[in-house]
Parts: structure tokens; C-alpha cells; sequence
């Protein structure tokens, strides 16, 4: 059986697989909006590579986190904009 990691995402406990990158991770928990645009359209993961910064989060209290290069650690507490 593979390692496992708990984490938050808003508040609700998500456990993925160890080496699960946040952003998969956010997804597991249902949530489809990562962010808001300055105009108020919904955002969320688009390259996968951190060029588009689309997938940011607050992780640990940091803002604008790129989810899809931030591998899940034991506790970590992530948050959306919205």
C-alpha cells in the first residue's frame, strides 16, 4: 500500500497519495475554482507547468503558491481565493 498525506484544502481534510502535487490534490477535494481574475472570471490550473499561473493558492499562509508545482506535504494548509 503507497504513503499517504492529509492535507486541508479550505478547511477539509483531503488525503492523496505522497508525491500528489497540489493542485491534483485541490481537485480531489472538488474544487474546480483555484482563483478569480481581476475581472472576476473563474481560474484554475491550465499549463501543469507553472507558466500560466492560473493554478495559484494560498499554501501555509503564502499567497499566489503555484499548485501545480507544489508537491503536498503531512499538514500542509491550502486555501483558494474563492
Amino acid at each position: 500500500m503507497s504513503e499517504r498525506v492529509t492535507i486541508s484544502v479550505n478547511g477539509q481534510p483531503v488525503s492523496v497519495p505522497a508525491g500528489t502535487i497540489v493542485a491534483a490534490a485541490v481537485a480531489a477535494a472538488g474544487v474546480t475554482r483555484f482563483r478569480e481574475s481581476v475581472d472576476g472570471q473563474p481560474r484554475g490550473p491550465l499549463c501543469g507547468m507553472g507558466v500560466c499561473f492560473e493554478c495559484r493558492v494560498t499554501i501555509d499562509g503564502q499567497p499566489h503558491c503555484r499548485s501545480c508545482l507544489t508537491i503536498c506535504k503531512a499538514g500542509m494548509e491550502v486555501r483558494t481565493d474563492v
